[in-house]
């Protein structure tokens, strides 16, 4: 069987990590997820972005090129909750956007991502779940998690904005675009062996073409 990286990318609430998680079980792919609880940064960024995004950046930079280079020299096919291409062209993009991040900072940042990015195996597949501003805040509210109370429509709908452009012009390797919003692959199995099947086809290079029958 051959071996597969795969990641998993997408705005805040789209489901990354209950997809990456269910993945993993099906088909008996190694996972692997963002570093919070042991990011020593996180509280310091959040109490005074301004400060401490750089530091934030680099960090994850740092984690993330280990983890995707750790991932694609394991034997057995791997699957991440989230890319590292994601921390540049979405997350440092907003900060920067927002003036937590500075010119000087910024530029600094995206010549060291380059050269990283620029060595880094490419992954095998790109899934890209999306889905609408609204069903991300409902989501959001319902999970109730401290870090994200703050937040807001319009970070979610900035951070949305940066996604289109970046998944336009994305050309690392094949992209699988799933809409997110009434899709329950946590609930419902049938929804998950859709995905499963769509996410095979795809790597196996497949393409269903249909032609009108009156064609």
């Amino acid at each position: 069987m051959a071996k597969h990286l795969v990641l998993v990318a997408g705005n805040i609430g789209t489901g990354k990590t209950s997809l990456t998680e269910r993945l993993g079980d099906r088909l008996g792919w190694r996972t692997a997820f963002e570093s919070v609880a042991d990011n020593p940064y996180l509280s310091d960024f959040y109490g005074d972005m301004a400060k401490w995004s750089f530091h934030l950046q680099i960090f994850f930079l740092g984690h993330r090129a280990e983890q995707h280079v750790d991932l694609a020299h394991d034997p057995q096919s791997t699957i991440a909750d989230r890319s590292i291409y994601e921390d540049a062209y979405i997350f440092a993009r907003a900060l920067h956007h927002l003036d937590n991040l500075s010119e000087r900072d910024y530029l600094a940042y995206r010549r060291l991502f380059d050269v990283v990015t620029g060595g880094l195996p490419s992954p095998d597949l790109l899934i890209y779940l999306n889905a609408p501003v609204s069903v991300l805040m409902e989501r959001i509210e319902r999970r109730g998690r401290k870090m994200e109370s703050g937040i807001t429509d319009d970070y979610l709908a900035l951070l949305e904005s940066f996604y289109d452009d970046w998944i336009a012009s994305f050309d690392v390797c094949p992209v699988l675009t799933i809409r997110s919003d009434d899709l329950d692959f946590v609930h419902k199995k049938g929804h998950l062996d859709i995905v499963v099947q769509r996410i095979q086809d795809k790597l196996a290079g497949k393409e269903e073409i249909v032609f009108p029958k009156n064609g």
